[in-house]
């Protein structure tokens, strides 16, 4: 099988998510210029560079002002910052629960039942059940072309500034990524949870950092 995208797949549900994953899910926290918390998750998620730590998320949907489903980048571009919170198989149902289109000003911590806590560089708080968070600061937003002249694809790209990790998933000086179990987003209604690692190292090449 092959086909143009623009010209269409001709199968019941579109292929292209299910072909590129798992993703991380970018579990974005940001405030408003009222200081009232936003929680949503983002299946275009991940990190793009490491000195400095940066992140990248991008976001798809209809244009500012025509609709409130956006809250997450309308804040981004009021305060210049957010937090992104791992996912994990113990906080699958709560992820779920803050992708529901709340109205604007509503607050998804409290209506997926879940905790807060303070962020120490930025203003956004973090999910305290989360085995990690990273505070980011936007770097750049940039604009991609979107076949629905009423919508909008944004990437917007973070420098995080700092970042915590649960004691509780560290051992032997490592992040444990069969503790923390993180989610990943596949395509239709999938998803995935890494249980199990293997490693392989490069030819010549010893442990990674």
């Amino acid at each position: 099988m092959r086909y143009r995208p623009a010209d269409g797949h001709g199968l019941p549900h579109d292929p292209f998510k299910a072909i590129v994953a798992p993703r991380p899910i970018g579990w974005i926290s940001t405030v408003d210029e009222e200081g009232r918390a936003n929680l949503a998750p983002y299946s275009f998620f991940n990190a793009v560079a490491d000195r400095p730590p940066v992140v990248m998320y991008s976001t798809t949907g209809r244009k500012l002002g025509l609709d409130e489903r956006k809250d997450s980048l309308a804040n981004i571009r009021r305060t210049g910052e957010f937090v992104v919170n791992l996912t994990s198989w113990d906080l699958r149902e709560q992820m779920n629960a803050t992708s529901a289109h709340l109205p604007h000003g509503e607050d998804e911590f409290l209506a997926a039942g879940l905790e807060k806590a303070p962020s120490v560089e930025v203003a956004p708080p973090r999910v305290a059940a989360a085995p990690a968070a990273l505070e980011c600061r936007l770097l750049q937003e940039v604009a991609l072309p979107c076949w629905d002249e009423t919508g909008e694809n944004v990437v917007v790209f973070g420098e995080v500034v700092h970042i915590h990790i649960r004691d509780d998933m560290i051992v032997d000086g490592r992040f444990d990524l069969t503790r923390s179990r993180p989610l990943a987003r596949c395509g239709y209604q999938d998803y995935a949870v890494i249980e199990r690692l293997f490693q392989m190292r490069r030819p010549g090449q010893g442990g990674g950092r």
